[in-house]
């Protein structure tokens, strides 16, 4: 039977014609997967065309032919290596076996790697990496691989399904090839050094001087798999830098000086790269326990989840998006633009209550003030307040007499999503809980402090029980994408529109208990959202007012400040209303990093006129976003090259102050100026 079967083809196709078809498929299969590669690339970053999230195209004839050479032989390389796997593995086996390995390696796992790439960036763009990853989920990376359950759900179906096509396709070929096809054998000693070190040449000369052909370079597979592994291998001081990275390190042997290492103030050495040896910058003193007494205002702070700064004055479809908002802003004060110093809840809420950029466990808060001064304390919240750390930073369990968020309020989640930062209560639960408890009570015995967390502008922007005030086609997570943009708009505003509307219900039955004229009410957001509008989605993974951005809003005039400020300025703001003291003014711009402080992606300052400066310390990359202008931090003169600097300045004090302590352990240089 078995010769039977395999008769046909040994009739089609005589032995020599299936021995060159062999031989043929490691050309085929990675051709193939860099056509796709190439085509997925350019279809998401405009890798070649520009355009949807994409500054450093690759547009000219010079980059291009850079970018062809490096691409053909990091992709050789992958091809050979994958080839000698493939012989290796299936030594012992049918001579048809490697080719079949090799197609599965070097075509099906190559293929799903990229389609698991590209479908994250159809949210996030080409900024996400494992650093913000672990920020989205509160610092855990199982959190947030289990926000995208479904999507991975998906994948992994899909990754099922395809090895069950593989098994299928091997017992086929078991079946219809011939027996005694000879081995393929292995490719020529010639083309193996001849492709090694075309590879190593391009590896070390097209991040020194291939432009946006490198950083193109870097977005492919091959490319940033071959060249980490060099980056690692040359990594001899073992400081986290080898020589063929674009961030390689220019002092291979000395430790102490690579990208991003902390830079000693002078001592006439630039160990970081940037900005020439270290020149400090006065930094506010962080301010101690504060208790406060006599009269005190009750107080309640409403966080908006994603609520950008933009929102007063939206309209959409004709109609206001935050009627209620606007009412308090009018009749209050208002302090915009407000910056989220990372872009990300947890960290935003830990700067709020603590009001510096990264607290420790234990630290002054609000929290803990208002508890050592007689506050009675209530937090209600659609998020998890245990959440990356933050109530336990800042106090709110220790501190609070009333403790509801989404843990406790589980049976009334708006989702069934699997992580902790994707648990959301509607803003209608916090009211009812609210009124079961700080609403029975009697307010003029003791003073009250309030904290809520509306949740409903959270990703994916809708969920059961949103009033369809602004839309009444609000955008499924499944569909949203760039191409959905304006739908994508309409469902986040009607979102915000509807924690205003809650927030209106607030204020009345603030108003009903006769406590509204005896209270101090702020409204915040913890950072901003960008909605497809430079190309991205999300926050905290691209320094820019969309994503960065929110406004703070209080229900008295002369209340606040004139903004910039940064949310790590809101405990002094709120410590000078409690004592009806004039507003502080935001002692230095506010300052923006993606990623840890210690090791950032970017870093940025807002300045007082609308100035925002972002400085990409992967890339060198310096963006003026006010004026929609990007370039590379080396070709920087004048001003623009002065306020780089001062981003870097800044970096490197607050850097220095972590590490060497307030006084920062060098005579005569300025760290901490008072509030």
């Amino acid at each position: 039977m078995a010769t039977r079967a395999r008769l046909p083809l040994m009739i089609a196709a005589p032995r020599f014609v299936g021995e060159r078809l062999l031989a043929f498929v490691p050309l085929v299969v990675v051709a193939f997967a860099g056509a796709l590669e190439l085509a997925l690339a350019d279809r998401k970053f405009g890798l070649f065309t520009g355009g949807f999230g994409m500054s450093r195209a690759v547009d000219t004839a010079a980059e291009r032919a850079t970018f062809l050479i490096g691409y053909v032989s990091a992709m050789m390389v992958l091809g050979l290596l994958g080839w000698a796997f493939a012989r290796t593995v299936t030594r012992r086996r049918a001579a048809w076996t490697p080719a079949y390995a090799f197609a599965l390696v070097n075509g099906g796992l190559f293929a799903g790697l990229l389609a698991a790439q590209y479908r994250l960036a159809a949210y996030f763009s080409d900024a996400m990496g494992f650093a913000l990853m672990k920020q989205l989920g509160g610092g855990s990376l199982v959190d947030a691989l289990l926000f995208g359950m479904s999507e991975i759900g998906v994948a992994l179906i899909a990754l099922a399904a395809m090895a069950g096509a593989a098994w299928l396709a091997a017992r086929l070929l078991a079946r219809v090839l011939p027996a005694d096809l000879a081995r393929p054998s292995a490719p020529s000693s010639l083309l193996t050094i001849s492709a090694g070190g075309l590879f190593l040449v391009c590896a070390a000369a097209i991040p020194r001087t291939g432009g946006d052909a490198a950083f193109a370079l870097e977005r492919t597979l091959a490319w940033d798999a071959l060249t980490g592994a060099l980056d690692t291998a040359t990594d001899f001081d073992r400081d986290g830098y080898g020589l063929f990275g674009i961030q390689h390190d220019a002092a291979p042997f000395d430790s102490s000086r690579h990208p991003l290492a902390l830079d000693v103030p002078g001592n006439g050495i630039d160990e970081d790269g940037y900005g020439g040896d270290l020149r400090l910058v006065p930094l506010p003193a962080v301010a101690g326990p504060q208790v406060f007494s006599g009269r005190r205002p009750h107080i309640v702070i409403v966080v908006f989840e994603s609520m950008r700064g933009d929102v007063l004055g939206k309209r959409v479809n004709g109609q206001v998006v935050a009627p209620n908002l606007e009412a308090l802003a009018r009749a209050g004060s208002v302090a915009r633009p407000a910056y989220s110093h990372v872009g990300f809840t947890t960290e935003s809420l830990k700067s709020l209550f603590s009001g510096q950029l990264a607290p420790e466990d234990g630290d002054p808060s609000l929290f803990r003030d208002l508890s050592a001064s007689g506050y009675r304390i209530g937090v209600f919240s659609g998020q998890p307040e245990d959440f990356g750390g933050i109530s336990q930073t800042v106090g709110m369990r220790e501190t609070a007499d009333v403790h509801v968020d989404a843990e406790t309020l589980r049976d009334k989640r708006a989702f069934d999503f699997a992580a902790q930062g994707s648990l959301l209560v509607d803003e209608g639960h916090l009211l009812a809980a609210f009124d079961r408890t700080f609403g029975r009570e009697d307010w003029a015995a003791r003073p009250h402090f309030a904290y809520f967390n509306f949740q409903s502008a959270h990703f994916p922007y809708d969920h059961p029980g949103v009033v369809r005030r602004l839309t009444a086609d609000p955008l499924p997570r499944g569909e949203i994408a760039a191409a959905n943009a304006r739908r994508l708009e309409e469902t986040y505003w009607n979102a915000v529109a509807y924690a205003d509307r809650r927030l209106g219900e607030l204020v009345a039955r603030l108003k009903a208990k006769g406590v509204w004229d005896d209270t101090v009410l702020v409204v915040s957001g913890d950072h901003g959202e960008e909605l497809f509008d430079g190309g991205f989605l999300g926050h905290g993974h691209v320094i820019n007012r969309e994503q960065f951005g929110t406004l703070l809003v209080a229900n008295r005039p002369g209340l606040l400040p004139a903004g910039p400020v940064g949310l790590a300025d809101y405990r002094a703001i709120l410590s000078a209303a409690i004592r009806e003291q004039d507003p502080p003014p935001a002692p230095v711009p506010p300052f923006l990093h993606i990623g840890p402080l210690d090791l950032p992606t970017a870093i940025g300052l807002a300045g007082p006129r609308g100035e925002l400066t972002g400085v990409r310390l992967d890339t060198g990359e310096t963006c003026f976003r006010e004026r929609g202008r990007c370039a590379a931090y080396g070709s920087l003169t004048g001003t623009d090259r002065a306020r780089a600097d001062a981003v870097i300045a800044r970096w490197g004090s607050e850097r220095w102050r972590k590490h060497a302590g307030a006084a920062g352990r060098v005579p005569g240089r300025p760290v901490a100026a008072s509030r």
